[in-house]
């Protein structure tokens, strides 16, 4: 980090409500040789009633329950099938090591295609979570981020 002339880093506000805490300052001394607090004073008042009560309305809300459940509905299913495939995969070259050395095509065995497979659908699934990412959570959630920046900004507003 630089120093510039005239500016006091400490000083510095971050308005930003996803933003918890500064990360230089941890475990370093306040000026009177104790330990600074590791959250900032400045951002310590604001937390107890005004935006803390704001983050749990928007976590109680029909929107961000909507999000959680649509992540929810992808990840579980193709965490599940994507296990219980590598599981197989690990199992089977384990048990049965005649099978899996069972020649497909030339020196390509059926070992070798179901590990080339464990590549394969790693890839399909990281892009089926991309697009499912992009086309049924993203808007949602970046809409419930901007009401939450709005509410938490005006809480913030009338505290002053």
């Amino acid at each position: 980090m630089e120093k510039h002339d005239g500016r006091d880093t400490g000083e510095v506000r971050f308005d930003d409500p996803w933003y918890d805490a500064l990360a230089s300052g941890w475990g370093e001394l306040d000026g009177t040789g104790a330990p600074a607090p590791v959250v900032p004073p400045a951002r310590q008042g604001g937390r107890e009633g005004g935006t803390a009560e704001v983050y749990l309305q928007v976590q109680r809300s029909a929107a961000f329950q909507e999000v959680r459940g649509r992540y929810r509905r992808f990840v579980v299913p193709a965490f599940a099938v994507f296990f219980t495939w590598y599981v197989g995969y690990v199992v089977t070259a384990t048990a049965a090591p005649g099978f899996m050395a069972r020649s497909v095509a030339g020196a390509v065995n059926v070992g070798m295609v179901a590990g080339l497979g464990q590549f394969l659908t790693t890839f399909v699934l990281t892009w089926a979570y991309a697009r499912h990412a992009r086309l049924r959570r993203d808007r949602a959630a970046l809409e419930l981020r901007w009401d939450t920046q709005e509410l938490t900004r005006s809480v913030r507003g009338a505290e002053r």
